[in-house]
């Protein structure tokens, strides 16, 4: 698992890049995960595969509890530097269910959707609807009345909503301290859709103070 050159590998949000894991001999996919940077230097020391668990918030190497672990014969990086392939030999099955792979559940025409309820998610979410809200401006809504109200009254609810946010941690008002933070974030939104920006230019700034 050696390159001629050192690759860039491109973490989202929480630090994270997706991984793929395929069967050396067969080339199934066996399985999709997460890698941190950590996990992704002990799969490499190791040669077995270690996962980043986003719901417990830890390492997890594969098959510590199973016994079913994925040794490593090649990884690689995509050209976008987002998802990593690893190619494994498996001692079990892949799949917490005892399958041989996670792949096995057919595509439905119109699958149900479980929409991601991460921080980054939420607002992304929120800010793709205050694009829609700016674009079409459906009589009815809050969002369309602060577009036709102009910048002024926009960049004059995000000051009151910062006010009121600072005055109800300064009085320890902390039940309301997480409305008063979404109204914030909401009106902060509106404001970057009205000045032409995206929620990603804001993660930009948040990614370059990280790493300061």
């Amino acid at each position: 698992m050696t390159a001629s050159e050192t690759p860039t590998v491109k973490l989202d949000g929480q630090g994270l890049v997706t991984a793929i894991c395929q069967d050396a001999a067969t080339g199934k996919v066996l399985m999709v995960a997460n890698m941190s940077p950590e996990s992704i230097a002990r799969t490499l020391e190791t040669g077995e595969m270690v996962f980043y668990s986003r719901s417990r918030q830890e390492l997890w190497h594969k098959g510590e509890t199973s016994g079913s672990f994925l040794h490593v014969e090649s990884a690689q990086v995509d050209c976008d530097g987002d998802v990593l392939l690893f190619q494994v030999h498996a001692d079990g099955p892949a799949c917490h269910t005892g399958a041989e792979t996670c792949f096995f559940t057919p595509l439905a025409t119109t699958p149900d959707y479980d929409r991601g309820e991460g921080g980054p998610a939420v607002l992304s979410e929120l800010f793709h609807l205050i694009r829609q809200r700016q674009a079409e401006r459906p009589e009815g809504s809050y969002t369309t009345s602060l577009f036709e109200q102009g910048t002024s009254r926009i960049a004059q609810k995000v000051a009151e909503e910062g006010s009121e946010l600072a005055l109800a941690a300064a009085t320890k008002d902390l039940a309301n301290v997480p409305g008063e933070a979404a109204d914030l974030f909401y009106h902060a939104l509106v404001l970057l859709a009205d000045a032409g920006l995206t929620d990603e230019d804001v993660w930009a700034e948040l990614r370059k103070r990280r790493e300061g």
